[in-house]
This record gives structure tokens, C-alpha cells and sequence, in this order.
């Protein structure tokens, strides 16, 4: 159960926040960048490591199992019933020994537990059973915060003519942070699904989702997402 002063702080940062969007607004900022015409799900991190109990990584359980895989099982039933494409991202390393000279974790292993999610331990990083891929579907493995930094998400959306990206998963100060602001940096028109975004630390999925919206993508509710991919296969045959 999440604890009570935890819901307690949201609601005096949305409080908060509320006022500092007159501010940005006043501005110029949070301006709608809008869905375009060709979509993809880009649903970060929400692996087994990340998504379920007893991990260094693990996240708010309640949010989790309550809010965000109830709004991914409607993001992929709606993906899967009108050819939207759906990358799924999960981290991992081969070499997760921190005194080894030469390791695929870098230098984020200063930082974080990074050497806990190891490659050969197929259960940490798989994605989610409750989510888990089908057929079509790619599973796309990172090594750094970003989905786009070093692997070839551009390129594979890029090449199915891909111009929105819907964000989903985890962490809302890290992955999902850096996934946004780089897929906006690489033309992509971003869309953060508010109820399908989380992460470990109190306060910290309001505070990202507000800066998210004033600066590098859209936050939109899962039901207003789910209408716009529902609209898609209509909006194709009229084409």
C-alpha cells in the first residue's frame, strides 16, 4: 500500500504546479505539439526488475499493478487492433562485474545498481507477462537511460514512416524523461501517457509529467490515446 503522505505530496504538487502553468502559459510555453498520422507505442522498462516486487529497481507497486498495466492492456489492445507498431524496451548487461576493466554498463554502475539487471538472468529483463510482446512486435534491449541514445529506435520508426511516439513506463525522472525529450529532438512528435508512466521515488511522476508538458511532449490521458489509435484504421481507409 502506498504510504498515505506520499498521496499527500502529489496532491500539494499538483496543487503547485497548477499555479506555475499560468505562469509558463503567460509565457508560451506548453504549447500542443498534437498527434500526427502514423503512431508507435514505445513502452520503456516495464520489465520484471522494474514492474514487480524485491528488486533495487522495483517501482510503486500500488501504481504499477493499480494504474499503469490496466492503461497498457488498453494501449495494446487498441495498437494491436489497428497496425500501430509497439517497441518494447527492457535494460540489461552482459558484463556485470564493476572490477572489470571493460564493461557494456559503462559508467552508469557508479551511479545505480545497473549490474543487478544482468543479460543472463532472461527473467529480471523480460518484459512483463501480464504486457508481454506478441508476434510483430519488436523487443528493443538499451544500455543507457534513453531508448534512443546508441540503438536503432530512430531508424526502425523512421523507416515505417512513424511521426508520433506514445510514451509509456519507467522511470518518470530517468527512461521515460530521456526518451521524450530525445525522440522530440530526433522529429518525432511525443506523447506521454499519463496513467501508464510511474516510477520509484514520491512526487517524482507529478514533477516530470509537469516539466514533460511545459517543455518536450504532450501528456495525455490513456483514454484520449486509446481514442486517437482507434482512429487510426479509419483515418487510413479514408486516405
Amino acid at each position: 500500500m502506498q504510504d498515505p503522505d506520499a498521496k499527500e505530496l502529489d496532491r500539494l504538487l499538483q496543487q503547485a504546479f497548477d499555479t506555475a502553468s499560468k505562469l509558463y502559459q503567460e509565457r508560451g510555453f506548453q504549447r500542443r505539439i498534437g498527434f500526427g498520422s502514423r503512431p508507435a507505442l514505445i513502452s520503456v522498462d516495464l520489465a520484471n526488475a522494474w514492474t514487480r516486487p524485491g528488486n533495487p529497481f522495483t517501482c510503486d507497486q500500488e501504481k504499477m499493478d493499480g494504474e499503469i498495466i490496466p492503461a497498457m492492456q488498453k494501449l495494446l489492445t487498441a495498437c494491436r487492433a489497428n497496425g500501430v507498431p509497439v517497441v518494447h524496451v527492457t535494460t540489461a548487461y552482459e558484463i556485470t562485474d564493476r572490477n572489470a576493466p571493460f564493461t557494456d554498463m559503462g559508467l552508469w554502475h557508479d551511479k545505480i545498481p545497473v549490474d543487478v539487471v544482468n543479460l543472463a538472468d532472461k527473467d529480471l529483463w523480460a518484459i512483463d507477462s501480464r504486457i508481454a510482446p506478441v508476434k510483430g512486435e519488436y523487443t528493443l534491449l538499451k544500455k543507457r537511460a534513453s531508448a534512443f541514445h546508441g540503438t536503432e529506435l530512430a531508424g526502425i520508426l523512421r523507416a515505417a514512416n512513424v511521426d508520433t511516439i506514445l510514451v509509456t513506463g519507467v522511470t518518470a525522472c530517468a527512461c521515460v524523461r530521456q526518451t521524450i525529450c530525445d525522440g522530440l529532438a530526433d522529429g518525432f512528435r511525443t506523447i506521454a501517457v499519463k496513467e501508464a508512466i510511474g516510477d520509484r521515488v514520491p512526487g517524482a511522476v507529478a514533477w516530470n509529467l509537469f516539466d514533460i508538458d511545459a517543455k518536450f511532449g504532450d501528456v495525455v490521458g490513456v483514454d484520449d490515446c486509446v481514442n486517437y489509435l482507434n482512429g487510426i484504421k479509419a483515418q487510413k481507409s479514408a486516405a
